[in-house]
C-alpha cells in the first residue's frame, strides 16, 4: 500500500483504483463484532443464522466497507480519511468463505476553489460476480493533505 499521506493514483478520469480481492474469514467477523461492540447473533452464531433467511452468518456491513475503505486510502491516503464521502447500496451479504473483489474508476474530476473533487463509482462483488456494495465516492484533493 502506498503511504498514508501520498495519493497513488494518477488524477485523470478513467483511471481504474488500485483493486483489493480479500476472502472473508468468520474469524475476522467475530473480531469486528467485537471491536464494534455488535454480537447480532446473525453475524457470529451458525445455529442461530441457519435458521434466519440468511441461512448462515453474514459479515457486517461496516466491515465490507472497511475493505473499501482500504482501496481508497490507499489510492487517496489522507485526502480520503480527511475529505472523503460514499454513498452505498448493500445489494448482498458477504458470507465467510466468499472471496470479495472490490474495485473502483474515476469517472469525473471538478476543480473547485483549488481543489480538486475527484469522483469515482466503487464495487464490491464476491466470487459468483454478485454485486454485494454498490457506490458513489467524492474525494477533495487539496489543502486537506496535513492530518494534524
Amino acid at each position: 500500500m502506498a503511504g498514508f499521506g501520498l495519493i497513488s493514483v494518477e488524477l485523470d478520469e478513467g483511471v481504474e483504483l488500485p483493486p483489493l480481492q480479500i476472502v472473508v474469514m468468520q474469524a475476522n467477523i467475530n473480531k469486528y463484532a467485537d471491536a464494534s461492540g455488535d454480537h447480532n447473533p446473525i453475524h457470529i452464531d451458525q445455529e442461530f443464522a441457519s435458521k434466519t433467511p440468511a441461512k448462515g452468518t453474514i459479515a457486517h456491513g461496516m466491515l465490507v466497507l472497511a475493505y473499501i475503505s482500504q482501496v481508497l486510502t490507499s489510492a487517496f491516503g489522507v485526502s480520503w480519511v480527511s475529505a472523503g464521502k460514499i454513498d452505498v447500496r448493500f445489494k448482498t451479504p458477504a458470507r465467510p468463505g466468499d472471496t470479495l473483489s472490490i474495485s473502483g474508476k474515476i469517472i469525473r474530476i471538478e476543480n473547485s476553489d483549488g481543489r480538486k473533487i475527484v469522483h469515482c463509482d466503487i464495487t464490491c462483488t464476491n466470487q459468483g460476480d454478485e454485486v454485494v456494495v454498490l457506490g458513489n465516492v467524492e474525494v477533495k484533493i487539496g489543502d486537506n493533505q496535513d492530518c494534524s
